[in-house]
């Protein structure tokens, strides 16, 4: 298996933001002829909140100068960030909610 440094980091972001995906199932079952046959299907839309891990390693990894940044900002500024990042953490679990209560309802 061949895995390349971008293929990684794609999925390391995915993961740290958070995703939507498909979980299939499937049923199957035998004919009068022998013959194998799909009797039911299933697919449900699944949620994957962002994770804080992958966030942290995305932070460490790629953002050095991010946190470089924090380092010299004040209590009043830190608190100050703290607060949006909270809020925009806040809007991607709404966003996050009404794709989940959409996919319910269909």
């Amino acid at each position: 298996m061949d895995i390349s440094e971008s293929s990684i980091q794609e999925a390391l972001v995915k993961k740290a933001v958070g995703y939507d995906a498909d979980d299939e199932v499937s049923e199957f079952g035998i004919d009068d002829e022998g013959r194998e046959v799909l009797l039911k299907r299933k697919v449900t839309k699944k949620h994957y909140s962002p994770d804080m891990s992958a966030i942290k390693l995305l932070l460490e990894k790629y953002h050095s100068e991010l946190e470089q940044a924090y380092e010299n900002m004040s209590d009043e500024e830190l608190l100050r960030e703290k607060s949006r990042l909270l809020q925009l953490l806040e809007e991607e679990n709404k966003s996050a909610n009404r794709k989940v209560q959409a996919s319910d309802q269909v």
